[in-house]
């Protein structure tokens, strides 16, 4: 198992080697490793949920086009060249698939135990510290303002819509990352979702104060 698992770091390394910086090879590690710690406590499929969590943004549609299944497709072919069995490929693919807030907002038909760790573990990269700085990351890439206070917050985006926003970085926040909490699937990523969504919170009314000139 573990010669697999490395094989896949090396293959996502050199794959994201010039990835943007908010869903890069660092990412993946976050991702990967906050996967493990979820895993000890949900007991899934060990060698699935890893493999899903390195694998997951291995082509991320926003970045090709819109494209969904670019991703499951790259993960599946590689996964096939070493030799990993049909069925952990599918299931792997599966999660990467459904994976994304985006996918949430359509219909989703695939579950699994494995799905919740991972997804569980990606959201919780998207929140807290960390998620503010990839917020304002990807928002600086897509030349996005940090806040207007005329464009109003959209809590009733379709999936396209949700796509193919431009909305300001701070709207980011209501439309997206203070959900996360709520959506949840396992007891560990609840508990560490907590504290996260608080530090987001807390954030928000110093960036307030602050554009209001009251700090």
């Amino acid at each position: 198992m573990q010669a697999i698992i490395d094989q896949t770091i090396n293959f996502v390394k050199i794959t994201l080697a010039n990835a943007e910086t908010g869903h890069d090879w660092f990412h993946i590690e976050r991702v990967y490793k906050t996967a493990q710690t979820i895993n000890i406590l949900e007991k899934g499929n060990k060698l699935v949920v890893e493999l899903a969590a390195l694998l997951h943004d291995i082509a991320d549609s926003k970045f090709n086009n819109g494209d969904e299944e670019i991703g499951p497709k790259i993960a599946g072919d590689f996964l096939k060249s070493i030799g990993v069995s049909a069925d952990i490929t599918l299931h792997v693919q599966e999660i990467i698939r459904n994976l994304s807030y985006k996918a949430s907002l359509g219909v989703i038909n695939f579950k699994s135990k494995e799905l919740d760790i991972v997804q569980d573990a990606d959201r919780l990269d998207a929140i807290g510290a960390i998620g503010i700085a990839r917020a304002f990351t990807y928002g600086g890439y897509k030349n996005r303002v940090l806040y207007d206070p005329a464009i109003e917050v959209n809590l009733n985006m379709s999936k396209e819509e949700y796509k193919n926003t431009t909305a300001p970085t701070l709207n980011h926040f209501y439309e997206k990352l203070l959900l996360l909490k709520d959506l949840m699937k396992t007891d560990a990523g609840k508990a560490m979702a907590t504290q996260r969504h608080q530090f987001m919170l807390d954030y928000l009314d110093q960036f307030y104060a602050e554009w209001n000139g009251k700090k």
